[in-house]
């Protein structure tokens, strides 16, 4: 009996490794097949990618290369591509230029590149008394054109630029709001409304946030506010985004008057935007530091057109 038994055990057992064997065979076949097809995929994928670089012809990219080589020197304004010539060398701007050669070959990147240092030439180096900080252009179609917050006409003003209007209409009883949003006239007066990424893609807000941009735009105003004949400017800081860069610059504020606030936009004005009497506060300072007459003229845009 104990030698059936011992049989019919050992055939069992015989039995279930068999089986134990089938089923290790066919999950080993199973992922070999699911390896095989992402292996498949990823050839397919890396095949689309190439095709859809090499697609793109030589000459072009070359094209752009040359346009952006030239960018700073030719359309930047003197003054600021003077002080900011050590800049241009530096490796983290040389990796700039590659990216933007990449968004240029294959995307539609806003302002226009003629615009990108718009402010730069509008609001010349010596002529700064306020600096208005933004984060990025405008993305949509005939928007940006190189100052924060502005539009060029017939563009429909934007929600952020609004509110900036009805702010300024508190604070300056003379000033009419305008029907556009070309805000040059207060460019010309020494307001640098500066973006602190001066690109972005179609459609894409923030794209070319992290790119070199942050590091170009600090740069320059720490070279503007370093300058021994810079007394003092006043900064507009609106939302946390603005306001981390104001202090990552290292702002000394027994120098420049730094006014913080909650952004323009209509998202968040409401929540201490509206109100903050940014524009009157900043005549007030610029008056008593610099004397009668220094005040920026916000009226002078409803007096344009």
């Amino acid at each position: 009996m104990p030698k059936i038994k011992s049989k019919t055990t050992s055939n069992s057992s015989a039995s279930n490794m068999l089986v134990s064997k089938a089923s290790r065979s066919v999950i080993i076949k199973a992922a070999a097949k699911n390896i095989q097809r992402s292996v498949s995929s990823m050839t397919k994928a890396t095949a689309s990618i190439s095709s859809s670089a090499s697609a793109l012809p030589p000459e072009l990219n070359a094209t752009i290369a040359a346009q952006l080589d030239v960018l700073e020197r030719e359309t930047m304004g003197p003054s600021w591509y003077e002080a900011l010539q050590a800049e241009f060398e530096k490796p983290y701007f040389s990796k700039l230029k590659i990216f933007l050669t990449t968004e240029l070959s294959s995307s539609t990147v806003y302002p226009p590149l003629k615009d990108v240092y718009y402010w730069s030439r509008i609001t010349p180096l010596d002529s700064v008394k306020v600096i208005i900080l933004g984060q990025d252009p405008y993305h949509n179609v005939g928007q940006a054109h190189g100052l924060s917050f502005s539009v060029l006409p017939p563009t429909k003003l934007p929600g952020s630029l609004k509110n900036i209007y009805k702010q300024i209409a508190a604070d300056v009883p003379t000033f009419k709001i305008p029907k556009t949003g070309d805000l040059t006239p207060l460019a010309r007066l020494g307001v640098l409304w500066l973006n602190t990424s001066l690109t972005v893609r179609a459609h894409k807000a923030g794209s070319h946030a992290g790119k070199g941009w942050e590091t170009f735009t600090a740069q320059a105003i720490k070279t503007f506010i370093s300058k021994p004949e810079c007394r003092g400017v006043v900064f507009m800081a609106w939302g946390l985004p603005a306001q981390k860069t104001c202090d990552k610059i290292g702002i000394d504020e027994t120098k420049h008057l730094v006014l913080r606030s909650a952004h323009p936009s209509p998202l968040s004005a409401y929540k201490g935007f509206l109100g903050n009497e940014h524009f009157k506060l900043a005549n007030e300072w610029l008056k008593e530091k610099y004397g009668e007459g220094a005040e920026i003229d916000w009226a002078v845009l409803g007096q344009e057109g």
